[in-house]
């Protein structure tokens, strides 16, 4: 019988506006990483706009690790997603996000937390 991995699915819908759920949502997903799990990060709503480069820099909490960092980790050992909807609502374009993060849907988030040994965080 194999072992099913373990799987994290971050869905960040706070941004700049909520400072403290935000810092949250990506230390949870970035000490899950480095605790071995595989993780997905998904930048909805208001946190959109952390696709863009140079966005999670400006985000500043204090006793908080830097956004950047944490996004940064996420990028090169994780999964990081934009919401096509959100995207589309705020005039962002695939040309424009970090080219790591890809651009996807409703129907791929539902198929990606209803997977076997998945649990999904929302923030």
């Amino acid at each position: 019988m194999s072992k099913v991995q373990k799987k994290l699915v971050v869905k960040v819908l706070s941004g700049l506006n909520d400072p403290e759920r935000t810092a949250q949502a990506f230390t949870v997903a970035a000490t899950a990483l480095a605790s071995g799990f595989e993780v997905s990060l998904w930048l909805t709503s208001d946190a959109s706009d952390f696709a863009l480069p140079g966005k999670a820099a400006e985000f500043e909490l204090p006793h908080a690790a830097p956004l950047q960092d944490l996004l940064e980790a996420l990028l090169a050992g994780g999964a990081v997603t934009l919401c096509t909807q959100c995207a589309a609502r705020r005039g962002i374009t695939a040309d424009q996000i970090i080219p790591s993060i890809a651009i996807k849907g409703a129907a791929s988030f539902v198929e990606e937390i209803m997977a076997e040994g998945v649990q999904a965080l929302v923030y």
